[in-house]
C-alpha cells in the first residue's frame, strides 16, 4: 500500500517483485510471456542502475502503446536484407525493447562469424535505455555499439526550433568490475529529467534548455528546446546518430517521428536504431583486449582526484547504485508508484510489494 509520508517520502520497490509485477502487467496487455520477462528485466535493471527516466518509469507509457497498438504485442521482427555482416530487421511496430533486443542477438552471432557485425533497424518504438543492448554483448565477450533516433526535442546550436532527438550513443565492454559502460545522451539532459523538475517546481540546471527565443532558460515551464550537449560537438553527435539510426535504416528523421505519449493508433513510431557488434578476437585477441581494458579502467580509476572523490570510469557511478538499490529497494516516482500499487492490489500482495519509507532522495 502506498501512504504519503510527506515530501521526503520514497516508494520502495523490491527488485524481484518489480520484474514480477512488470512482466504479469506486459502479459496481460498480450506481450508473450518470455518477451514480457525480457522487457521487465530491461526496465528494472535499467532502474536498478539509477537511469531513473528509462527504466520502470516507462511501463505506464509501454503499456498504453500497447494498449492503442502504437507497439505490437504480436509483433515479428523479421530481417529484410541481410549481407551476412550487415543486416536490416523490420521490428513490424514491436516494443522497441524487443527490437533491440533481437538485433543485439544478431549482432552476436553475426559478430562471432565475422568479427564485426552491424543490424540497423526500422518500424520500431522508444527502447529504453541504449545501454541494455551494448551491456548485452560486453556480457557475452564483444564490444557493444547502439545509437537510437528518437523525435525532436533539442534544437541545434544557435538555433531554436527542436529539430533532433536527445539521441544517446552508448559503447560497452567488459564486465563486472572491469566493465566500461557508457551510455550518455547528445543533449545536456533528457526531456524525462526536464518533466521531473516541472513537477517537483524545481529550476532546471544552466545550459539545459532554452526558450521559444531561442534563450537559456532554467524555467522549466519555459523549456521549449533542449541543448546540445557541448554546442556545435552535441549537434554533431546528434547528427551522427540520426544518420546511422534513421537515415540508414530508412526511418524518419527525429523532427519527423511522434512524441512518445502521441504516437497515432494503431501505427508504430517508426523509430530506428543501430546495433554494432566488435569481436576483440578478430583484432587483438580476447586475452589481450580483457588486459588493455583493465590497464584502461585502472589508469582512470587510479588518476589522482581533484576533489575528494576517486575518478570513475563510465558505469561506475551505475554500478554503485546497482549494489544499493538491490539491497534497499527500488524508488519510484509517484505516478509510477501508483501503477504498481494498482498492479499489486491486483495479484493480491499489497502489503508485501509497495513499500513507502521516509528518507531524503539524494
Amino acid at each position: 500500500m502506498i501512504n504519503s509520508a510527506g515530501p521526503e517520502s520514497v516508494s520502495l520497490l523490491d527488485e524481484q517483485e518489480a520484474r514480477t509485477l512488470a512482466s504479469l502487467a506486459l502479459v496481460e496487455a498480450g506481450v508473450q510471456a518470455n518477451d514480457a520477462e525480457s522487457v521487465a528485466a530491461a526496465l528494472v535493471d535499467t532502474s536498478l542502475r539509477g537511469i531513473d527516466t528509462h527504466g520502470l518509469r516507462l511501463l505506464p507509457q509501454y503499456l498504453d502503446e500497447l494498449a492503442t497498438g502504437v507497439a505490437n504485442a504480436a509483433a515479428c521482427p523479421a530481417v529484410v536484407r541481410d549481407r551476412g555482416a550487415g543486416l536490416l530487421l523490420d521490428a513490424d511496430g514491436a516494443l522497441g525493447v524487443l527490437a533491440g533486443l533481437a538485433a543485439a542477438r544478431l549482432a552476436a552471432d553475426r559478430a562471432r562469424a565475422f568479427g564485426v557485425a552491424a543490424v540497423g533497424v526500422r518500424n520500431s518504438n522508444h527502447f529504453g535505455a541504449a545501454s541494455v543492448y551494448t551491456r548485452h554483448l560486453a556480457g557475452q565477450g564483444l564490444i557493444g555499439i547502439a545509437v537510437t533516433s528518437a523525435a525532436s526535442r533539442v534544437a541545434p546550436y544557435g538555433g531554436v526550433e527542436p529539430l533532433f532527438g536527445t539521441n544517446p550513443i552508448s559503447v560497452a565492454a567488459g564486465a563486472e568490475d572491469d566493465e566500461f559502460a557508457l551510455d550518455m545522451a547528445t543533449s545536456q539532459v533528457c526531456f524525462g529529467e526536464v518533466k521531473h523538475r516541472r513537477a517537483e517546481g524545481r529550476p532546471l540546471n544552466s545550459g539545459w534548455a532554452t526558450d521559444v527565443d531561442g534563450r537559456p532558460t532554467s524555467a522549466p515551464d519555459e523549456a521549449y528546446a533542449l541543448s546540445p550537449l557541448g554546442g556545435y560537438k552535441g549537434q554533431g553527435l546528434a547528427m551522427a546518430v540520426t544518420l546511422l539510426g534513421a537515415v540508414l535504416t530508412g526511418s524518419p528523421p527525429d523532427w519527423r517521428l511522434e512524441q512518445v505519449g502521441d504516437g497515432t493508433p494503431g501505427r508504430s513510431r517508426g523509430v530506428g536504431h543501430f546495433v554494432l557488434a566488435l569481436d576483440p578476437g578478430a583484432f587483438t585477441g580476447h586475452e589481450q583486449f580483457a588486459a588493455g581494458l583493465t590497464d584502461l579502467l585502472g589508469a582512470v580509476r587510479g588518476a589522482t582526484p581533484a576533489t575528494g572523490a576517486p575518478v570513475a570510469a563510465p558505469g561506475d557511478p551505475q554500478r554503485t547504485r546497482e549494489r544499493e538499490r538491490r539491497a534497499h529497494g527500488v524508488p519510484l516516482d509517484m505516478r509510477t508508484a501508483e501503477v504498481f500499487a494498482a498492479l499489486a492490489t491486483n495479484v493480491g500482495a499489497t502489503d508485501r510489494t509497495v513499500t513507502t519509507r521516509k528518507e531524503t532522495v539524494r
